[in-house]
Order: C-alpha cells, then structure tokens, then sequence
C-alpha cells in the first residue's frame, strides 16, 4: 500500500479500486444529438431522487447538453463494451453516433437506446462547476428498469484501452 499528501494525490489508483459503471449519456437540443460515454455519475439525492452525471466541456454532448432540458443516462450490460467503444471513441463533430445504433426519441427528442434496458431521462435541475468536467444534476421524468434479467454493469476495467474521441480527452471519460 502506498500513501501521499493530499496535494500530491493522483486519484487513478482509487478510481481503479472503485471500478465504477459506465454510461452513455444523451441529449437533444437545437435540431442536434449527442451522445458521450461517461464514468463520472451517481445518484445523489434519495428525497427528492436526483442524479448527477459529470461531462467534459470538450466535446460535443457537453455543448448539447448545455442547451438541452433533459439528458438520458444509459447503464451499460457488461456485454456492451461495444456500444461503449462506438460512443467512447467517435466524435460527434465527425461523425453521426446515432448511425447505425438503434434508438428512439424520447423525451425533448433525447435519444434512448433501444439495446439499453437500464436507462432514465431526467429533467435538468442545476449545473456545478467541476474541475475538467462539469456535472448536470438530473430529475428522473421517465425510466425503464429492465425486466429483472439484466446482468452486471459494464465497468472501467473492461473499457481499458479505449481511446477518447476528442484528442483533448484523457483516457475513456467521454467523447
């Protein structure tokens, strides 16, 4: 085991040890949608329930996002690491992510994955400055739960390798 001070802590090791699930993350606004993989969320209000999920003002969802009243947030199967990759490594400002993946508007038009049985959409309540990523606080409006047969979360460790899709972006936190 190892320690440092606090001013010189690098938070990967813990972040490894948490493992958390990975998400994609949608939104609709102005005629335009996006989608971003994202590790950052959690939920964080039981009364009200409220949700938070934290994107990266580097690429495109983000923008989207900003412009939008509600994000739907997508749970990842451990089986889809593919569907991570398509929306982990590609950049909207390139491409059309939504090509190709199955999906339905939603609510605002946010796109729901139709492959995703776990998801929600929620209405936009407040925005937090973070540090590189800025969290959007999330009312749930509407949410599918899957059918009790789903499997385990899709989590960091097996999204390894990824690469982001904006060159500014570090590692698999978003497009």
């Amino acid at each position: 085991m190892s320690t440092s001070r606090a001013d010189d802590a690098d938070l990967s090791g813990v972040a490894d040890a948490l493992d958390g699930a990975m998400y994609v993350v949608t939104a609709a606004a102005g005629g335009r949608r996006g989608g971003c993989l994202v590790e950052f969320a959690s939920q964080c209000s039981i009364d009200p329930p409220l949700f938070v999920t934290w994107l990266s003002p580097a690429n495109r969802t983000y923008g989207i996002a900003r412009d939008a009243d509600h994000l739907t947030v997508h749970v990842l199967g451990r089986e889809q690491r593919a569907l991570a990759a398509h929306f982990g490594e590609r950049t909207g400002d390139r491409v059309d992510k939504f090509a190709g993946v199955a999906w339905r508007p939603g609510t605002d038009g946010c796109p729901v994955l139709t492959d995703v049985r776990v998801w929600f959409t929620g209405r936009i309540e407040r925005i937090l400055p973070g540090g590189d990523h800025i969290g959007f606080v999330l009312s749930p409006v509407e949410c599918a739960d899957g059918d009790g047969t789903e499997g385990r979360p899709l989590r960091r460790r097996q999204v390894r390798g990824l690469r982001a899709g904006h060159a500014s972006d570090e590692g698999v936190r978003d497009d």
